[in-house]
């Protein structure tokens, strides 16, 4: 049975979200889907044990955390992100 998690940020605006997505891409595999709906990311991936569900969930929202830092214009560190966990 495949476990499949959804996770959705909402950034500022568009122009954000899609800096952040394109920084997030490389880091997909065919099992980890990226895009952008207006200014949000969601990120839709799956894997077969809840194991490496988990640690695939961990590793991209520090990943999540990296890209929405180096987007920040503002040179704020403590950039917040809003997350809607399935």
């Amino acid at each position: 049975m495949t476990r499949r998690a959804a996770l959705e940020s909402t950034f500022e605006s568009h122009k954000t979200a899609t800096q952040v997505a394109a920084a997030l891409r490389p880091d997909n595999t065919p099992e980890i889907e990226t895009r952008v709906d207006g200014t949000t990311v969601i990120t839709e991936m799956k894997r077969e044990t809840t194991g490496g569900l988990q640690a695939t969930i961990d590793d991209y929202v520090v990943n999540l955390q990296v890209a929405a830092q180096l987007v920040t214009t503002d040179g704020d560190t403590s950039t917040t992100i809003q997350h809607n966990h399935e």
